[in-house]
């Protein structure tokens, strides 16, 4: 449901009209995030940079969003810039099924964890367990949703200029941030999940809204228990997969 009059899709376009914005210039996802704030401040930054994303021609990790035709506006330039699409010479917008896999937006993907797994315990791909989880994320707690407004969902959730895997909302409408490795979990990534708690917390949580953070491994190293150590706030999960067979009979 919109928050205004429109959807933050058509807004987008009032605001390349308001500002103006000219075809051929740049405009900073700074300088919308600002317009936005000053014009529909009910309307969160995350959801603004989310839009962007839905918005823009060639943003990979639009497919996440459904993006239609009638959606395209940028052509992203880097990760905080863009300009008007220009069908004529831009190349054709990216469209496709959300379960479809992608190379990554985020600068700190790891390249190794995008590589075929060979143990048969362990999913093959990051995409493949990000897909799964952000479809049965009951499994993880009860009453557990991926976060949906506006038109975008919490798949590959934008933040201060990286991706967040997964972004839940529980039963109490508090907000869960997911890490997800398909093998091993090193220490490493709970700064990587605190950064992410962090900007959500400033930047898109409402006023009493709570935010803690999940890490999903096939395995969890003791060095990352140990960086856990004492964070109420940050759990830990290893996943198992199981395969059941039937006979078809003749």
């Amino acid at each position: 449901m919109a928050i205004y009059d429109q959807p933050v899709r058509l807004l987008m376009r009032e605001m390349v009209e308001h500002m103006p914005v000219k075809h051929g210039e740049t405009v900073s996802k700074e300088n919308v995030v600002r317009w936005f704030a000053e014009h529909y401040p009910k309307i969160k930054q995350g959801t603004v940079g989310a839009q962007l994303i839905k918005v823009s021609t060639n943003a990979r990790t639009r497919i996440h969003y459904a993006a239609k035709p009638e959606d395209d506006l940028f052509f992203q330039i880097d990760g905080s810039h863009f300009r008007l699409y220009e069908p004529a010479s831009d190349p054709p917008p990216i469209y496709g099924d959300p379960d479809e896999r992608h190379v990554s937006d985020d600068p700190e993907q790891d390249d190794s964890e995008e590589t075929p797994s060979a143990a048969p315990s362990e999913f093959a791909y990051e995409t493949d367990l990000r897909s799964f989880l952000s479809k049965n994320l009951g499994i993880l707690e009860p009453g557990l949703r991926l976060y949906e407004e506006q038109g975008v969902n919490g798949v590959e959730f934008p933040a201060g200029g990286r991706f967040i895997d997964i972004l839940a909302v529980d039963a109490k409408n508090n907000y869960v941030v997911i890490e997800l490795k398909v093998s091993r979990g090193y220490d490493r990534v709970v700064g990587q999940v605190r950064r992410y708690m962090g900007w959500i917390a400033k930047h898109h949580a409402s006023q009493g809204q709570k935010v803690r953070g999940v890490i999903v491994a096939r395995a969890i190293t003791e060095d990352l228990r140990l960086a856990c150590w004492g964070l109420e706030n940050v759990q830990l999960f290893e996943y198992e997969l199981a395969v059941t067979l039937r006979r078809v009979e003749d």
